[in-house]
């Protein structure tokens, strides 16, 4: 019922989906560009209309009252940024006792514009042996586009020119520059 629920609420929208994610793997989505609320939103409908349980990681500040519980029961995980708390270790143990766990990160990890993404997202699917599949919002197109998965070589440099493309020619609500990865 949700599911045909967003598909109307997706197709009412304007939006639609290009690519698939992968059926018979566990996986790590990274969504990007992250430039607005609404990409939180659109994300959280396409997941509805792709019937695919996808969990994710957000601020502390989020999960307290009164909108918590919502976070929570959609799949959301706090995190304390503001401490040390060996989070790769802690997810990539996650995806190996629950074989239907999937994430979904913003490699950004904010809506401002960075200089630098964050590279958990690549520790985890690399410590946890599962693909990092890139999905772009696209407001331009009113896409959300599923790109092919790549599966972490250890290699971080190389293997992130790939994603670093992709996400060039997609267009965020607010656009911005996609930064050179760089260590």
């Amino acid at each position: 019922m949700f599911q045909l629920f967003c598909k109307g609420l997706f197709k009412l929208m304007g939006w639609k989906i290009a690519g698939e994610l992968p059926k018979d793997s566990q996986f790590i989505a990274i969504v990007a560009p992250h430039t607005s609320n609404w990409d939180f939103v659109i994300g959280v409908i396409a997941r509805g209309v792709l019937g695919v349980k996808i969990n994710f990681l957000g601020k502390h500040q989020l999960f307290i009252p009164p909108w918590g519980w919502f976070f929570k029961a959609i799949g959301g995980t706090p995190v304390d940024r503001r401490k040390s708390n060996n989070l790769v270790d802690a997810v990539a143990e996650m995806f190996k006792t629950n074989p239907s766990f999937n994430l979904a990160l913003a490699p950004e990890g904010t809506r401002s514009p960075v200089t630098r993404w964050k590279t958990g997202f690549y520790h985890i699917a690399n410590k946890a042996q599962v693909p990092i599949v890139a999905v772009g919002l696209d407001f331009g197109k009113k896409t959300i586009v599923i790109d092919k998965g790549i599966t972490p070589s250890g290699d971080i440099v190389q293997d992130m020119q790939p994603l670093v493309e992709f996400y060039r020619s997609v267009e965020g609500r607010h656009p911005k520059v996609i930064p050179d990865f760089t260590l």
